[in-house]
């Protein structure tokens, strides 16, 4: 089944595991119970998702400790771990009170500099890679830069970089302006891009006309929205142009996430298996 049209998937560039942990994070965070496995097939077969790929995700994720298996009779459920529980909350933090349009910026800089030798060239791609999911975007060699206190400890957590990392929290000072660091060290367009592309998607009379009922178009949406935020290094509004493309994209989020929040519950509630732990 494709959702959205002919040629549109269910979620653009969202695999099967950003889709299910959408779902947990709706219908499984701090309820206090593990969901059926095929249940959970059930709903995704609703997205066109195939049972073979929710199994081998699921699996995965019990393999990186993000799920924990219960097995009742022939039945097998998964819930949520601890760490698990600490992305899904720290993803409905991003959702619900980051945003994706930062007012708040107090002028201030988290700056990151690295120096790595060659032989641990692996290394600094995986530190720059970590950076950039961090918002973190890079002024010039060796030094990345994020708007606000960011905090790095996880960044570097198991990376081994301690002594050839600094990290400061800075100010803008002239002859150096903080547009010129937004406008250096982050490809403004390309975060606009992705905003217009949800808008393209969501600011619709109807959207996802093709989708099954409201269920389908929440895990979408949210899984949509979460991925725009997680790219989003919440830039300091007063140094973007004023018709910022996150404006309009966080209110129709919000708007779609309020109208499919019931009718998406009562879909769940005719499906989901559920166990109480």
């Amino acid at each position: 089944m494709s959702i959205g049209g002919e040629d549109e998937p269910a979620a653009p560039s969202a695999r099967p595991q950003s889709l299910i942990f959408s779902f947990l994070g709706i219908h499984a965070l701090d309820r206090g119970t593990a969901i059926s496995t095929g249940s959970i097939i059930e709903v995704f077969a609703r997205l066109g998702v195939s049972e073979e790929a929710v199994r081998s995700t699921l699996a995965r994720m019990v393999k990186r400790d993000l799920l924990i298996r219960y097995r009742v009779g022939r039945r097998v459920y998964v819930g949520l771990t601890p760490h698990a529980e600490a992305v899904l909350r720290d993803g409905r933090r991003r959702i619900w009170e980051t945003g994706a349009v930062n007012r708040d910026w107090d002028g201030t800089w988290t700056v990151v500099g690295f120096s790595l030798p060659d032989s641990r060239r692996s290394t600094r791609h995986d530190l720059r890679s970590r950076l950039i999911w961090a918002g973190f975007g890079p002024l010039q060699s060796g030094l990345w830069i994020a708007p606000g206190a960011r905090e790095v400890c996880g960044v570097l957590e198991s990376l081994e970089v301690d002594d050839h990392v600094t990290v400061l929290t800075a100010r803008a000072f002239k002859p150096t302006e903080a547009a010129d660091l937004v406008a250096k060290a982050f490809d403004i367009e390309q975060i606009a891009r992705r905003y217009r592309a949800f808008l393209t998607r969501w600011d619709l009379t109807r959207p996802l006309p093709d989708a099954p009922d409201d269920l389908v178009r929440q895990l979408v949406l949210h899984t949509d929205w979460l991925q725009l935020v997680r790219q989003d290094p919440h830039l300091p509004a007063e140094h973007l142009p004023g018709d910022w493309p996150a404006i309009r994209a966080e209110q129709v989020f919000r708007a779609r996430a309020e109208q499919y929040e019931r009718p998406a519950l009562k879909v769940a509630g005719g499906l989901l298996d559920e166990l109480t732990l």
